[in-house]
């Protein structure tokens, strides 16, 4: 199976790493970080680059895409480079996933018309303006479409999509192989259980 993640300035680095780790790990599957052209990429912190080792157009049938969101996606909504790859790349595809802000990108490729897609919390309204059809779970599967809601939960949509496409021993052993064994020291991870107070200021972090 070959992977292709795009990578776009301002992106979130756990978007795309942490599904990048989980399928990288698992056997017979190749993961490729592309742009528009090949090169460094950096984060929305700053502070982190990836390098792009293909380009779309070196790049326009993988197997699957992994689309990562990041602070940079409503600057990118419009990039037809990007949105236009997503879009063609998504009719050979076997799987189009996306992680947190990601599916904002997918919508903008047309591809969430009546669709079930999930996104970070603090962005699910957004969804909507693409016809998809919000929803609060952490992965959702329609069809070939798979939607991851923020950053750490691409992790869980990796293990999932690696659970559909193989079998669930594949992705137990690559689970495992990784230590993916979450135990968070707060109940903080959602704004249903986060304490007064704090989901303002998990909003000032992503301004």
């Amino acid at each position: 199976m070959q992977v292709a993640i795009p990578l776009y300035p301002r992106y979130t680095a756990l978007d795309a790493v942490g599904p990048y780790t989980v399928l990288a790990f698992a056997p017979g599957w190749t993961v490729t970080f592309v742009a528009e052209e090949a090169g460094p990429v950096t984060d929305d912190q700053g502070t982190l680059t990836l390098a792009a080792t293909a380009s779309y157009a070196g790049m326009p049938r993988p197997d699957v895409i992994v689309v990562p969101g990041g602070l940079g996606t409503l600057d990118v909504m419009g990039d037809t480079a990007l949105t236009g790859w997503i879009r063609q790349a998504h009719e050979h595809t076997t799987w189009t996933t996306s992680v947190c802000s990601g599916s904002l990108l997918l919508g903008a490729a047309g591809l969430l018309e009546g669709v079930k897609a999930t996104t970070h919390w603090a962005l699910l309204d957004l969804l909507k303006q693409s016809g998809a059809q919000p929803v609060t779970e952490r992965v959702v599967t329609e069809g070939k479409i798979v939607t991851a809601a923020g950053v750490s939960a691409g992790i869980d949509m990796a293990l999932s999509l690696l659970a559909q496409a193989t079998d669930e021993l594949t992705a137990q052993s690559v689970q495992l192989a990784i230590e993916y064994d979450p135990q968070p020291p707060f109940t903080s991870g959602s704004p249903k259980t986060a304490p007064e107070g704090v989901a303002e200021r998990a909003l000032g972090l992503l301004a």
